[in-house]
């Protein structure tokens, strides 16, 4: 007799290694977009039965989805009203040359993340970003690369600034987790921000020069009316943001789903602009259909027990010290591209506390949070502000970044970021 459990755990693995053989060979089919063939692995799913089609309502995380909806069509409007190039303009007349600016670009994505959430910046970013390029007269797409591992490191250092992290801080009983992150994070997530700028330059041949910026940031303001509707939507969301998690760490009333926030202040938004069809036009409904569909198919992976079983193999039961440190990295780094952070946290974080670790395993999870974080550089799966990035620039720039190029480039930035963090956290 066939062990139906042994068979879904078979069914999980083809499609994960599916998955990521279509993204490693994609450059001979680029006319498919990544959501598609996400969509694809979301019907293997359902009809070999691993996501029961009765179940589709669960698996599906309608938080995260109206996030995405709100911010794309609060940064849609500020896009098109001329905003973001005027606040483009403001970060760059600040730098006096090219080596200058990218450093500073990689700092202010960082600590953007570290307090609005990565995918947040990652909704934004794209379109600053291309404008910059242009003004420093550099390629965009190492600048488009520096955008998604600054904002994967900057988002490292605190609890809100990746959606891992606050399940970390909530769950894990951390006594202080604001001030842990901190304690351990902080400075070596400076070092890395700045070291990953120079290697961008180094890798990609950008040479420094000196930057001179004539424009009036004002200028280029085309629709006034909406920039400030946009502006005060923008701001309103980041502030509610950051006040929200800074409520839910001190444990006072809070909104649990901090995600519908964009998307409420989006629908006082609409009446207010000059062209709402055009700012709902602008909702990347690609990306959309993405985090749908990978929604779906995380959840067949994970009812198939696949993930819990390598668990159970690596950290069979509570480790510490250096031992700790390395097998909870490594896993991390490994799942992380699997599963995509945030499904793999949830899951590690309920596996981790029923073995046996407490709130007072403090290094143990700031392992985790650090090591899950950081995978998003290593590959594209490994964070869904990189899926972000690449549909808008595929989108509506006609550039993409190949799955080979990111794993490159990406592996050079993990090791180091990886060599960074690990005397901090075994150390202090």
């Amino acid at each position: 007799m066939f062990d139906i459990g042994s068979i879904d755990r078979i069914v999980a693995g083809v499609i994960l290694v599916s998955l990521v053989a279509f993204l490693i060979t994609r450059t001979r089919w680029p006319h498919i977009p990544i959501w598609a063939f996400m969509a694809f692995t979301s019907f293997l799913c359902v009809v070999t039965g691993l996501t029961p089609i009765d179940r589709l309502s669960e698996s599906i995380n309608i938080e995260v989805i109206l996030f995405l909806v709100g911010m794309f069509s609060i940064v849609g409007v500020a896009e098109s009203s001329g905003l973001l190039e005027a606040l483009s303009l403001l970060l760059v007349s600040r730098f006096r040359s090219v080596r200058v600016a990218v450093v500073g670009l990689s700092l202010a994505f960082g600590f953007l993340a570290a307090i609005a959430v990565n995918d947040t910046v990652a909704v934004m970013g794209p379109a600053i970003v291309v404008f910059i390029s242009r003004i420093l007269r550099v390629d965009p797409k190492p600048l488009l690369l520096l955008l998604a591992f600054s904002i994967t490191i900057g988002s490292t250092m605190t609890p809100i600034g990746n959606p891992q992290n606050m399940l970390i801080a909530v769950e894990s009983g951390l006594k202080a987790p604001f001030i842990s992150f901190l304690y351990y994070l902080l400075i070596p997530t400076i070092i890395n921000l700045v070291i990953t700028a120079l290697i961008i330059m180094r890798l990609y041949g950008i040479a420094d020069k000196c930057v001179y910026v004539l424009v009036v940031p004002g200028e280029r303001i085309r629709n006034y009316r909406d920039a400030v509707v946009s502006g005060l939507a923008l701001a309103l969301t980041i502030a509610s943001l950051i006040v929200n998690d800074v409520l839910a760490l001190l444990g006072m009333p809070h909104i649990e789903h901090r995600g519908f926030i964009p998307f409420v202040i989006a629908a006082a938004m609409f009446i207010l602009v000059s062209e709402p069809r055009e700012a709902i036009g602008r909702v990347d409904w690609g990306t959309i259909v993405f985090f749908i569909t990978m929604f779906i198919t995380m959840d067949g992976v994970w009812r198939s027990g696949l993930v819990a079983d390598l668990l159970s193999l690596a950290i069979p039961t509570p480790v510490h010290g250096l031992q700790g440190f390395t097998v909870i990295t490594l896993l991390s780094l490994a799942l992380s591209q699997l599963l995509s952070n945030v499904p793999y946290v949830k899951l590690a974080i309920n596996y981790m506390k029923d073995i046996g670790y407490t709130g007072g395993d403090e290094r143990e999870w700031i392992a985790l949070a650090m090591s899950s974080t950081i995978a998003g550089n290593l590959t594209l799966l490994g964070a869904a502000s990189n899926i972000i990035i690449l549909e808008r620039l595929e989108s509506q720039y006609g550039r993409t970044i190949s799955f080979m190029e990111f794993l490159k480039v990406g592996s050079i930035i993990t090791i180091t970021n990886i060599i960074v963090y690990t005397p901090f956290i075994l150390l202090l």
